[in-house]
C-alpha cells in the first residue's frame, strides 16, 4: 500500500497516532503535491518550502485571523465569493484568541508589533544574554551532583522564564509553579479553546503595567508600560499586556521544545557531543539544524481572503490553509537528505521554524541565544550525557512521549544521565 493510501483515513487534527512521528504523514502529503486538501476538514496542507514562503509573505491575500484555531470551530458565517475580506473584518473578533497579536492583520498588527519590537532591542538582548549565563549555572546547580535530571521540567522550562520582559526574579517561582500546573501554554485541547490559557499571564502583566505607569522604576517593565504606538498614542493597558503575554508564551513553548530536541540528539549520539565540544563555534549551526529537523511549531494557519493559487493549486476565497513548518523544513527540493540531522548543514538557517514575513517570531534572537548559551554551558560542566535506559528504554527501542497537539512538536519529558565535571567558574 502506498503512503498516500495508507494515510487516507487519518485525520491529522484528531489522530493521536501521528503525535509521536508526524513525518511519514507529511511525506505522504508531499507525494501528492506541495499543496494538498486533506479530506476531513477541507484544510489545504502546505508541505512545500517555496509554497510555504509564498503564503507567509502573502499577508494581503492570506489573513492570520485563524492562525491559532484553523478549522476549529470554523468561521462564524459562511465565506462566499471571490473576495471575503469584508466578512473577515466584520466577524474576526468572534473567533477564539482574536485578542492575540498573532491573529492580527495590518494595520492593527503593524502598530502592536511596533510595541513588541521596542522590547527586543540589541541592547536588551545583550543584557539578557548576560543574565542567561548566570541562570544556566543556577539551574545546573540544582541537580548537577545527582548525575541525573528530567531535563524538560528541571532545566528547560525554568530556564526560559528569563529576564527579557523584566519579570522580577522574586516572582519567577510563581511563574514556574503556574506553568508546571497547566503543563505549559501550548495545549490545543477543547478546554483551552473555551478558557483563555493566558489568563495567568494577563493578570500578572496587568499588575506590572499598571504599577509601572503609576510609579516608573527605570526598568524593562517601565519601558513596556510607557511605550507608544507609532502614531504617538498611548495603548490601553490590555493592549500592552496582550503583547507581553504573547511574547512570553511563545518564547516558553519554542525554547523548551528546542532545548528538548537538542539534548535528545546529544544524549543519543556520543559522537555529536564530542564534535560540539571540539569547537563551540559549531553550536549555533547545530541550533539551526535542530530547529529545522524538529520544528517546535509544526504549523500555522491562514485564511485566504481572495481566490488565488499556490503551487499551481487553486485556492478559493475563504479556504483554511495550514503551513506545515515541520514538512517544509524537510522539503528535499530545499534541503538535501532532509530527514538526516546534519549539524554542519550549510543552509540550515533557511528553515521556517520561526515563520517568515510580518508574523515571523520576534523572539527568534532570544531563542537562538538561549539555545546557544544552554548547550555551551552544559557541555562545559557535564560529561558523557546519556538518555536514561530506565526511563526511555534501550537504544533502538526508545520510548518518548510528545506534546499531544497538532500545532506543537516537543518532548513532554527527557530523562538524562551524565557525569558532572565541575561546578563552573
Amino acid at each position: 500500500m502506498s503512503d498516500a493510501h495508507r494515510f487516507d483515513s487519518v485525520d491529522y487534527f484528531t489522530d493521536d497516532s501521528l503525535v509521536g512521528d508526524p513525518y511519514p504523514y507529511f511525506d505522504s502529503l508531499r507525494t501528492q503535491g506541495p499543496v494538498v486538501r486533506e479530506p476531513h476538514h477541507g484544510v489545504m496542507m502546505v508541505t512545500g518550502y517555496e509554497e510555504a514562503v509564498a503564503v507567509y509573505r502573502g499577508a494581503a491575500t492570506f489573513s492570520s485571523c485563524a492562525s491559532v484555531t484553523g478549522p476549529f470551530p470554523g468561521f462564524p458565517v459562511p465565506l462566499e465569493g471571490d473576495d471575503v475580506s469584508e466578512l473577515i473584518e466584520k466577524h474576526r473578533d468572534e473567533l477564539p484568541f482574536s485578542d492575540q497579536i498573532i491573529t492580527f492583520d495590518p494595520p492593527k498588527h503593524t502598530a502592536h508589533r511596533a510595541l513588541l519590537m521596542k522590547l527586543i532591542t540589541p541592547q536588551r538582548l545583550r543584557e539578557n544574554e548576560e543574565f542567561m549565563w548566570r541562570l544556566v549555572d543556577r539551574q545546573l546547580d540544582e541537580f548537577l551532583e545527582k548525575g541525573t535530571c528530567e531535563f524538560i521540567g528541571e532545566f528547560a522550562s525554568p530556564l526560559v522564564i528569563a529576564d527579557l520582559l523584566g519579570v522580577p526574579e522574586s516572582d519567577h517561582p510563581e511563574f514556574r509553579a503556574q506553568l508546571a500546573r497547566t503543563g505549559g501554554l501550548g495545549s490545543t485541547s477543547g478546554d483551552s479553546m473555551a478558557h483563555n490559557p493566558l489568563e495567568f499571564l494577563y493578570r500578572r502583566f496587568s499588575e506590572y503595567v499598571e504599577d509601572r505607569r503609576r510609579e516608573p522604576q527605570g526598568d524593562v517593565l517601565t519601558g513596556l508600560a510607557n511605550a507608544k504606538f507609532p502614531d504617538g498614542s498611548t495603548p490601553e493597558v490590555l493592549d500592552v499586556v496582550r503583547v507581553a503575554a504573547n511574547l512570553f508564551a511563545a518564547g516558553q513553548e519554542t525554547t523548551v521544545r528546542l532545548l528538548g530536541a537538542a539534548f535528545q540528539f546529544v544524549g543519543e549520539r556520543p559522537e555529536l557531543q564530542q564534535w560540539l565540544r571540539g569547537d563551540p563555534k559549531r553550536i549555533p549551526n547545530f541550533v539551526e539544524e535542530t530547529l529545522r529537523i524538529e520544528s517546535p511549531v509544526k504549523g500555522d494557519f491562514r485564511l485566504s481572503r481572495l481566490r488565488t493559487e499556490i503551487g499551481g493549486v487553486a485556492i478559493p476565497a475563504g479556504t483554511t490553509l495550514m503551513v506545515l513548518n515541520g514538512a517544509a523544513n524537510r522539503d528535499p527540493r530545499r534541503f538535501e537528505q532532509p530527514a538526516e540531522l546534519r549539524p554542519e548543514r550549510p543552509n540550515a538557517r533557511d528553515h521556517l521554524a520561526f515563520g517568515l514575513g510580518q508574523h515571523s517570531c520576534p523572539g527568534a534572537p532570544l531563542a537562538r541565544a538561549e539555545g546557544r548559551v544552554a548547550i555551551s554551558r552544559i557541555l562545559d560542566r557535564v560529561a558523557d550525557i546519556r538518555v536514561s535506559k530506565k526511563e526511555h528504554g534501550p537504544p533502538g527501542a526508545r520510548r518518548y512521549e510528545y506534546v499531544p497537539t497538532y500545532i506543537l512538536r516537543g518532548l513532554t519529558q527527557l530523562h538524562l544521565e551524565f557525569t558532572p565535571v565541575g561546578r563552573g567558574a
